[in-house]
């Protein structure tokens, strides 16, 4: 199977490149080699390469200077995303596009299911739902997989900001009153790479799924899961106190969800697809930080 993946410089995009094999052929252009807002240069790439899947993990991704650049933000994360679908159905390509938790408000009790009715705090989360709707009108062979806490080897996450601050400071802030679930970007270009190979196979398949893994836990108790790890692996030299503070006391030009679990449970029963645990992945990553020293 081949497969086109836009955003291939950023921590998913880059992870799916890691994932070719024989029988899965991946071509992938970063924002340098492809702008996907130019529907031109995106029908020349899909014609250049003829791949049997789309699969777009290219964003806006700033949510703070989204407040500040609302048009940039929606160019790219809802106009883009609904031209790449238009391309893709001219073309019988199936699209797998990545989404967020932040098309919720984070109001709900326990975890977002896909029918819970979307109510974005931000305009990042407000482009990202438009970008979703874009797609939907815009092609009936789309697969929206919505992700929340990403981290992985390319680029700046939460975990290396945290393992940063840890080898800076003896004492660290951290707001405990916003829940979700980190998640790998190796375990979402796995998922991806099931989802490309068995969708284009099953056209029931298509629509909208939750990528999740478990335990869901606060920014806080993921920043203590960070700062142990590191010093198990050898990364951090010392133990720097985490404290736990309100979202008041840490804020920002964007609202943040309260609330960003996902329930994951239709992509389990369609793909065969269960919630992995984040802590071996973060040990891994970590371990391989380490290794990389």
């Amino acid at each position: 199977m081949k497969v086109l993946v836009t955003g291939a410089g950023g921590q998913v995009g880059s992870e799916m490149l890691r994932l070719a094999q024989d029988d899965f052929q991946v071509v992938g252009f970063d924002r340098h080699d492809l702008d996907i807002t130019d529907a031109e240069q995106v029908g020349l790439r899909l014609d250049e390469c003829a791949p049997e899947m789309l699969v777009n993990c290219a964003a806006y991704t700033a949510v703070d200077r989204a407040e500040d650049e609302p048009a940039t933000a929606r160019r790219v994360n809802a106009e883009a995303v609904g031209g790449l679908g238009r391309a893709c159905h001219d073309r019988g390509i199936g699209l797998v596009h990545l989404s967020t938790d932040y098309v919720f408000d984070g109001t709900k009790d326990g975890p977002y299911v896909e029918d819970d009715v979307p109510n974005p705090l931000n305009v990042y989360g407000a482009t990202k739902l438009a970008g979703e709707e874009s797609l939907r009108s815009a092609t009936d062979r789309h697969l929206i997989l919505r992700v929340s806490w990403v981290f992985g080897s390319t680029g700046r996450s939460f975990v290396d900001t945290m393992l940063r601050l840890a080898g800076e400071r003896r004492e660290i802030s951290v707001v405990d009153d916003q829940i979700g679930t980190p998640c790998p970007a190796v375990e979402i270009a796995s998922a991806v790479r099931r989802i490309a190979k068995f969708g284009a196979t099953r056209e029931h398949a298509w629509g909208t799924y939750h990528f999740s893994t478990k335990p869901s836990l606060s920014w806080c108790q993921f920043a203590r899961a960070i700062v142990d790890t590191g010093v198990e692996t050898g990364l951090l030299a010392t133990r720097p106190a985490v404290h736990a503070i309100r979202s008041s006391q840490w804020p920002t030009k964007a609202l943040r969800p309260r609330n960003s679990s996902l329930g994951s449970a239709r992509l389990a029963e369609t793909f065969n697809l269960e919630p992995p645990a984040w802590e071996p992945c973060l040990r891994a990553y970590v371990e391989s930080l380490c290794r990389r020293r």
